[in-house]
């Protein structure tokens, strides 16, 4: 094929292009800029193009997979741009966290702890501190099969207990 007669398909379908790029970005400028890439690479590639293929669906292929890979792109390698005397940039890895909410949250959930029986508390406490289920049994002198059960029963009455203090 003759690049005339590929030009001549990219005026054909210009129109429906550009219609579809304005679809898929919802920005004028962010559209202009798709279709414009699109007709790019559909030049650069255009040995690609088989003749007897449908050009119209080739081309808007071509323009929706770059569209896919461009937000792909921009969403791998968002960064902001921090305002201070010298522009940073910012990344979570510079981000201190505030323990604050976490330390109240521990403690709500220690209160919760303490109001659950004490023969299902001891063993999920121990678990809770790194001890397995076996150190735990052997410790309290319990089958390890009591011991399991007594962990999943608190574990269960605590989601029951925090899922009644957030309804709230």
């Amino acid at each position: 094929m003759s690049a005339k007669e590929f030009y001549n398909y990219i005026d054909d379908v210009s129109s429906p292009l550009e219609s579809f790029a304005l679809s898929l970005t919802k920005d004028m400028e962010d559209a202009k800029d798709l279709f414009q890439e699109t007709v790019f690479k559909a030049l650069k590639n255009k040995d690609k193009f088989r003749i007897g293929t449908n050009f119209k669906a080739w081309i808007m292929t071509l323009m929706r997979n770059t569209f896919i890979n461009n937000y792909r792109r921009k969403k791998r390698s968002q960064t902001d741009l921090a305002p201070t005397d010298s522009y940073v940039f910012a990344t979570s890895s510079n981000v201190e966290a505030n323990k604050g909410e976490s330390n109240l949250a521990t403690e709500e959930l220690m209160g919760l702890l303490d109001s659950i029986d004490e023969k299902l508390r001891t063993p999920f406490w121990m678990y809770y501190l790194g001890m397995s289920y076996q150190e735990i049994a052997d410790a309290l002198e319990t089958p390890l099969g009591t011991i399991k059960s007594r962990i999943f029963f608190a574990r269960k009455e605590l989601q029951a207990k925090v899922l009644r203090l957030n309804l709230r």
